[in-house]
């Protein structure tokens, strides 16, 4: 677990979030509009979390994933399922996917292919979930942003965006008190490049997610929800400490549409997303901070 912002802590997240409320609100002729409650309607779920369960059997695993109320898949791997399998099944359960985690050496080396899949399959994000130790310097971010880029090109003639998904690797500092992250956001196409925003590994990393909802408004179209208990371990939503209630609030400003549930080893399987699935379905906010259309 990394503690390098835990002292102290609090005094940089309120700094970064009054410094970027001010920044949005006084640049905006509109304010903050009048707060509208809202749920969650369409939840969806990072199918990471539940590798080995479809492993064993990818049917019936979706199956009770329909059965509990979910309606979105993010996918990460197909286990042995052709694109058209996939989508049958999807189909027959009355889920979709609107997204799928594809690692970089795939979008290097396989990229037709996989924006076929993501067309078979009806989705509309291709998100680079992670990048390999020999990636992270800061000249490698500068050429991943350039792939991105080339990529989203690519994938927008097909009617798919090019997303990028964190870890907390993304907020080290480098030499010259530079973030990789702040070079994906910078660099990268507003037309072309989305990002999915993991709530869990910004608040490892010791930042504040809404500092990027606001200065970087309508790019974050996916956000992962993943909660942290006080011992630094991933947690069920609503079983750990952080505040999604008004994470959420903020959805308008970073332009949500997808909320993807996500632990990356569930102590339980189907019933831990049962669980974090009605802590989301039963969350009411705020929609405090609009963009203005």
């Amino acid at each position: 677990m990394h503690k390098r912002f835990q002292s102290g802590r609090q005094t940089r997240r309120e700094f970064l979030k009054k410094t970027a409320v001010s920044a949005a609100l006084a640049a905006s002729p509109f304010g903050a509009a009048s707060a509208q409650v809202r749920r969650v309607d369409n939840i969806g779920l990072q199918l990471f979390s539940l590798r080995r369960e479809l492993a064993e059997d990818f049917e019936g695993t979706l199956a009770q994933l329909a059965e509990i109320g979910f309606t979105e898949m993010e996918f990460a791997g197909y286990h042995g399922k052709t694109p058209g399998e996939v989508r049958g099944i999807l189909d027959s359960f009355g889920l979709t996917s609107p997204a799928s985690h594809v690692p970089l050496q795939a979008i290097r080396d396989n990229l037709d292919q996989e924006i076929e899949t993501a067309v078979t399959l009806g989705q509309q994000y291709m998100v680079l979930p992670w990048l390999p130790e020999n990636e992270r310097s800061l000249d490698s971010y500068h050429r991943v942003a350039e792939l991105l880029n080339r990529t989203g090109e690519k994938t927008r003639e097909a009617g798919i965006s090019m997303g990028y998904h964190n870890h907390d690797f993304e907020f080290d500092i480098h030499e010259g008190g530079r973030i990789g992250y702040d070079i994906l956001t910078s660099e990268t196409e507003p037309d072309l490049v989305m990002f999915e925003m993991d709530l869990f590994w910004a608040e490892e990393a010791g930042y504040d997610a809404t500092f990027f909802f606001l200065k970087y408004p309508g790019r974050y179209p996916m956000i992962h929800v993943k909660d942290r208990a006080g011992s630094g371990e991933m947690a069920d939503v609503g079983r750990g400490y952080i505040d999604f209630q008004e994470l959420f609030s903020y959805g308008s400003k970073g332009g949500f549409r997808h909320y993807f549930i996500e632990h990356d080893n569930p102590t339980d399987g189907i019933n831990s997303m049962a669980y974090s699935y009605n802590t989301v379905r039963n969350l009411r906010f705020n929609s405090t901070y609009e963009l203005p259309y």
